[in-house]
């Protein structure tokens, strides 16, 4: 179970890492503000320090979540299991929160919070 709450895990770390990525470095991009709904470039440009500040947030829990797998594969079970259940819980609730800002958002807050929801359960029960 420790293997497959891994993977899960990792995933969702290596998802929330490419969320920064768009949000905090490739927010200019046509293809990227598009993905996120923005009607057009000058619009891209208003949010763009909304968006920088909004992908550290995603760094910050794919990090933990990658340094949670880290510590539990060295032998700090306690210490590991925790910060990945923190970062995959915080990136569930994130995905969560997302949907109440309107159904247009179920698609992406699956895309977002169905890898940590399964690392969070699998760690759980690992």
């Amino acid at each position: 179970m420790k293997i497959a709450a891994s993977v899960f895990v990792a995933l969702a770390a290596l998802l929330h890492v490419y969320i920064f990525w768009m949000e905090s470095i490739g927010w200019t991009r046509p293809e990227v503000w598009r993905r996120f709904g923005v009607a057009d470039q000058a619009a891209a440009d208003v949010t763009r320090p909304m968006a920088y500040n909004q992908g550290f947030y995603n760094l910050f829990l794919g990090l933990g979540a990658a340094l949670g797998l880290v510590l539990w594969w060295a032998g700090q079970d306690a210490a590991g299991q925790a910060l990945a259940l923190f970062c995959t819980g915080s990136m569930a609730a994130a995905a969560a929160v997302l949907v109440t800002t309107g159904r247009s958002y179920l698609r992406a807050a699956l895309s977002q919070g169905t890898l940590p929801l399964i690392g969070f359960v699998l760690t759980l029960i690992a």
